[in-house]
């Protein structure tokens, strides 16, 4: 494999319109295809996107690439790791990785076989918020931790809408778009994992049938600490927000569940304050960068497909907890009954 990664782009989406393509080519690679089930619109999105070649074959894409970009609907994710891993490619996938914890597993044991990386594109995890949040309580700044509390409620924009509202068969809802992210930056910025939750799930009307447009829920973690969590799709005019209080201090982000470089952390102690620095970093470059850097055997990607599997599962039993109106254990292990898919 030359140091130039050639990645193949699966899915003509919004996200590697926006952040991904950029991303690849600011960190050396090269955007080489793209796949999407219409022809029109493969060809007419690589015209726009500058991408040299389009396609509705997922064989004629992998024979273009040595790495590929999953961002189709979720239900397709599976099938598409699994044949890429076979093809010898090496493979960011966007979240969640499936719609079953145990076809999350089946994805990352096939990529171990085939000797490929798999890496799912958890962005908040290389925000300098989350990173700066995590190396404070690492250094006991706030003594132990006791609490946490994730505001993650926002509005989804129009272009946004569609199967994430309508398609319970492609894993739509709230939960397995932003609870699973909260999910994978609690983990993170805690060092620490979860459990059980319990959650409550709503559906406000944006949403159609049986999709929650709004979630709630707590998550007890290994140490004790409890985590709060409110997503939504419903709400114009929420901040966002991450917090962590322990025995000797509060860590107070704003601003900073967002794909933008943006938002600060307040430390906050008996000695007073401090706004803690923040690196700025591009979040999707820093992820590109460090998914380059694993496919050229230095280190591993900034969230790994076993850390897709934990935010699978905790979203799952979410989902799980808000059905039967009781706590839902979170078990990253093969387990049919958590099973996401309506």
């Amino acid at each position: 494999m030359s140091k130039t990664l050639r990645w193949g782009l699966i899915g003509a989406s919004t996200i590697a319109r926006e952040w991904m393509s950029d991303a690849i080519r600011s960190t050396g690679g090269e955007v080489v295809s793209v796949m999407s089930s219409d022809q029109d619109r493969a060809a007419a999105y690589a015209k726009a996107n500058g991408i040299p070649h389009a396609t509705t074959s997922l064989d004629a894409l992998l024979d273009e690439a040595d790495a590929v970009y999953i961002s189709t609907t979720n239900e397709l994710h599976h099938a598409q790791v699994l044949q890429s891993a076979r093809a010898g490619k090496h493979i960011l996938c966007e979240k969640p990785l499936a719609l079953t914890v145990d076809e999350a597993r089946e994805m990352v044991d096939a990529c171990r076989a085939a000797g490929v990386v798999l890496g799912t594109n958890h962005h908040l995890r290389n925000a300098g918020t989350h990173r700066a949040m995590r190396e404070a309580i690492a250094a006991g700044r706030i003594g132990r931790p006791l609490f946490a509390r994730v505001f993650h409620a926002v509005y989804l924009p129009a272009h946004l809408q569609g199967w994430r509202l309508t398609n319970p068969s492609a894993g739509a809802g709230v939960v397995l778009d932003i609870t699973v992210h909260d999910a994978d930056t609690l983990r993170f910025v805690l060092a620490d994992d979860p459990v059980e939750v319990t959650a409550l799930t709503q559906s406000a009307g944006l949403s159609q049938g049986s999709v929650e447009d709004g979630a709630m829920g707590t998550i007890r973690f290994k140490s004790g600490l409890l985590a709060q969590f409110h997503d939504a799709f419903t709400t114009a005019h929420a901040k966002t927000g991450f917090e962590v209080h322990g025995t000797e201090g509060s860590l107070i982000g704003t601003d900073c569940m967002t794909q933008r470089p943006v938002g600060d952390v307040l430390l906050r102690t008996a000695t007073g304050e401090e706004l803690l620095p923040i690196d700025r970093t591009n979040l999707y470059e820093r992820s590109v960068a460090r998914f380059t850097a694993a496919a050229h055997g230095d280190g591993e990607p900034a969230a790994t497909g076993e850390d897709g599997i934990w935010s699978l599962a905790i979203a799952a039993a979410a989902l799980q907890s808000a059905r039967t109106s009781q706590v839902a254990a979170i078990n990253p292990e093969f387990s049919t009954s958590l099973k996401v898919s309506q």
